[in-house]
């Protein structure tokens, strides 16, 4: 369930990947050596390499949530897709982040990718896999922002905007 001050973004009516992604809101990773089958079945879903490389829910899945999402919006889909900043080749370079956008976020050790529900004077607000073992919102610095990918539409909807937010909740420091 959305925590309350995000409960507006279930009254959107798009951008679509937004609505796929609110329908696997609070999924979790399975904790030890078990594994979800909810997030095994997404590389299923997603097939190719992403099927053949992805076994266990212990390997990082924004790329993967992020590729599931894509796919049932009617996305294409960026090469190696589990790779986080393979995600800075998606779509189109967006001139200022807005909702729907993918935002790809630098890390030690690696990326992150999630997709932008707002921001604050100093974060964005991203809705995304694997942040905190789950599909939540969380905010994540502004200053890690590697790349901001508007999806191609063949007509942007309406609600495509900046959003500013409060600045509640932690601030993310790693999504590994």
């Amino acid at each position: 369930m959305l925590p309350s001050r995000y409960g507006w973004l279930a009254r959107e009516p798009g951008p679509k990947m937004i609505v796929e992604a609110l329908k696997l809101f609070g999924t979790m990773e399975t904790p030890g050596s078990a594994n979800n089958p909810t997030i095994i079945a997404w590389a299923k879903e997603v097939g190719g390499e992403v099927a053949d490389v992805y076994k266990a829910d212990s390997i990082p899945w924004c790329g993967l949530f992020m590729a599931v999402v894509a796919k049932r919006a009617g996305k294409e889909i960026p090469a190696h897709p589990l790779w986080a900043l393979s995600w800075s080749a998606f779509g189109a370079k967006s001139p200022a982040a807005a909702l729907g956008d993918v935002l790809v976020f630098v890390r030690n050790g690696g990326g992150h990718v999630g997709l932008y529900v707002g921001e604050d004077s100093s974060a964005f607000h991203v809705l995304g896999g694997n942040q905190s073992d789950r599909v939540c919102i969380t905010r994540v610095a502004k200053g890690r922002l590697y790349a901001a990918r508007r999806p191609l539409y063949r007509i942007q909807p309406a609600n495509v905007r900046s959003i500013h937010l409060d600045a509640t909740g932690a601030l993310s420091l790693n999504e590994a």
